[in-house]
């Protein structure tokens, strides 16, 4: 039975029932659109999010290369300076593609907006999605201008251009899920300083950036190979100069299966609301 409605509207019988999706099985309007925000969001202070990344990676290979690494043997049989730089180029890539998400979330939460996007029709799959996205297209970017710079200084070019890039990528989920963990974890700016202060900060460092983890002792050398991030710095540094320490294949799964793990814990606490819903 059709019942009355006002001229011009559908019969309320023809209107789709209340909870149900009325986009789709994915809402790509929604998706684009925090996709979109989350990229204007960093671009918009991009003397910040682009240039000052570029900024510090020159003020470590100014501090590393020619302060420490005057007269320095090659290691891993490349020159000192060509080794450091796919390290700072990933460890740059992984404190943005962090920022990226961990700041949008946390300040949405202590500024009391995160209803703003919540309430839209967006599963936890899409909000995943679009908060990936920022971290992905400023990890690109980074990656891009330290990697021309990175080019220019040391006259080499990449001599695996696929594998660099695939690391990038898994960098960026990697860390951007992390940034949204630590997100919804954190309820003020001062725990997610402590965040990225004593876990990011230090794995990232404590990763073979600067170094070669086959010159470390034991156990440190095979602690190493337990860092996550070991492997996405490795990986660069293969896709960038054709050496690594450990196989890349091998890096690539380990860093596939991470991503995995972190992404799903991301999508279980986006669906269930955990510390961002009251």
């Amino acid at each position: 039975m059709t019942l009355p409605t006002m001229p011009g509207l559908p019969p309320l019988s023809d209107s789709p029932a209340m909870g149900v999706r009325r986009f789709g099985r994915v809402n790509w309007l929604g998706l684009r659109t925090l996709a979109r925000r989350e990229v204007m969001r960093f671009m918009a202070v991009w003397q910040q999010t682009i240039f000052a990344p570029l900024m510090t990676a020159g003020l470590f290979v100014v501090v590393f290369a020619m302060a420490l690494g005057q007269g320095r043997g090659e290691i891993m049989g490349l020159p000192y300076l060509v080794f450091l730089g796919p390290g700072i180029l990933m460890m740059t890539v992984i404190q943005n593609a962090f920022a990226n998400t961990s700041s949008s979330i946390t300040a949405a939460k202590v500024q009391g907006n995160i209803v703003d996007t919540l309430m839209p029709p967006l599963s936890a799959g899409e909000l995943l999605a679009g908060y990936l996205a920022g971290s992905v297209v400023r990890a690109g970017l980074v990656a891009t201008v330290i990697g021309t710079g990175m080019v220019l200084v040391t006259g080499r070019g990449i001599a695996h251009p696929g594998w660099a890039a695939l690391f990038v990528l898994l960098a960026a989920l990697m860390l951007g899920g992390l940034g949204i963990l630590a997100g919804i974890m954190a309820q003020k700016f001062d725990q997610m300083a402590a965040i990225t202060n004593f876990i990011i900060t230090p794995l990232s460092f404590l990763s073979g950036t600067f170094y070669s983890v086959q010159a470390l002792p034991q156990p440190f050398s095979t602690l190493s190979h337990w860092n996550p991030i070991f492997y996405l710095i490795d990986g660069a540094r293969y896709g960038v100069t054709g050496v690594s320490d450990a196989p890349v294949w091998r890096g690539a799964l380990i860093c596939a299966g991470v991503v995995a793990g972190v992404l799903y814990l991301a999508w279980r606490w986006l669906r269930s609301g955990y510390r961002m819903k009251a």
